[in-house]
């Protein structure tokens, strides 16, 4: 399986291979790099255990590149009596004190045998002649690229994985499902898949899952809106039905809908950023990054029908139409369409 690099220059330009979390492998150094911390534990966890396998004997040492002395790599990584295979894991090399980088660029240029040396860094400038210098196939090491998972398709992807690591089966519907209710948290999405692995028998179903995590679905109100703002028009009406028969009410869920279709108003047309525009308009900045990745596709016109629907439904869900279901697959059919399709 090829690694997704999200075409980025770096993964076209570095001369070692570029994998994915669940294709990691031994080499004498293994970079881990980007921001997911859960893909990367996984990756190190997958890459500790095949290690493991192929020598129980194996020595597993820990370092913190922040908190790192001089000499203290090379000393762990030196040969032993009985020439145990190592394991050398380092974290936080993006906050690396000076002494570690001097120390891990110059293992770079004769790595020890039967060592695995395994660098995690989450991003930032900070040791970027050390990345460079494994890039650029200094030390013979792979890089595992452990981007941040945006697309519900890349999460379930991910949920998928951890159950077929299990040699456990979960229905497609199923696992829509289980990402609907923890599409915010990677790590909540990882811990609830676990629990079902554990304590759920057979084969994981739609009905497995609303019997675990039917109330958080329920609450998640705002996953409806957020696959409709996407225009995931499909994806939408099954958070929609997911919510419905888990109990929700119609209100609520127009309201998630206008919460976040008023923040997206208010953002648009503004310029700039930081705290002050945020304080301008009554916002977290978050919520401004947030409504303005929102806002790709839309135009004020859209914006103007979507408000017109949500008025619309908003007095259907209470009490205004008969059939307040209707009136929501209506509103989401105009949300996911960008304002373009009337009411």
């Amino acid at each position: 399986m090829a690694a997704r690099s999200g075409g980025s220059a770096r993964a076209k330009s570095a001369a070692i291979p570029q994998l994915s979390w669940n294709e990691v492998r031994p080499a004498p150094v293994v970079l881990i790099s980007g921001p997911e911390q859960v893909l990367a534990e996984r990756a190190s966890g997958l890459l500790r255990d095949f290690l493991r396998s192929e020598d129980p004997e194996l020595e597993v040492s820990d370092l913190e590149a922040d908190g790192y002395r001089r000499g203290e790599l090379l000393t762990l990584a030196s040969p032993s009596l009985f020439g145990e295979p190592r394991l050398i894991r380092v974290g936080a090399v993006e906050r690396a004190s000076d002494d570690f980088l001097i120390d891990a660029l110059e293992y770079l240029e004769q790595t020890a045998e039967s060592t695995t040396l395994v660098l995690r860094h989450s991003g930032g400038v900070r040791g970027k002649k050390l990345l460079d210098a494994i890039r650029a196939g200094s030390g013979g090491g792979v890089e595992v690229v452990c981007a941040e998972l945006k697309k519900d398709v890349e999460k379930q992807d991910f949920a998928a994985a951890e159950f077929r690591a299990a040699g456990r089966k979960i229905d497609a519907r199923a696992l829509r499902s289980l990402v609907a209710a923890f599409s915010d948290d990677l790590a909540e999405l990882s811990a609830a898949c676990r629990q079902l692995i554990a304590d759920a028998p057979g084969d994981i179903t739609e009905a497995v899952v609303a019997k675990y995590y039917g109330g958080r679905v329920e609450t998640n109100a705002f996953a409806v809106a957020d696959a409709a703002i996407a225009g995931r028009h499909g994806e939408a009406l099954i958070a929609l039905r997911h919510a419905l028969d888990s109990g929700a009410d119609p209100v609520p869920i127009v309201a998630a809908f206008a919460m976040k279709v008023r923040t997206m108003a208010k953002v648009s047309g503004v310029r700039g950023g930081g705290p002050q525009v945020a304080s301008s308009l009554g916002l977290a900045p978050w919520q401004v990054d947030r409504a303005r990745r929102d806002l790709a596709g839309w135009s004020d016109d859209g914006l103007q029908q979507a408000i017109l629907a949500l008025a619309a439904a908003d007095a259907a869900v209470k009490g205004a139409e008969r059939d307040p279901v209707f009136a929501l697959e209506r509103l989401i059919g105009v949300i996911a369409a960008r304002g373009r399709a009337l009411v």
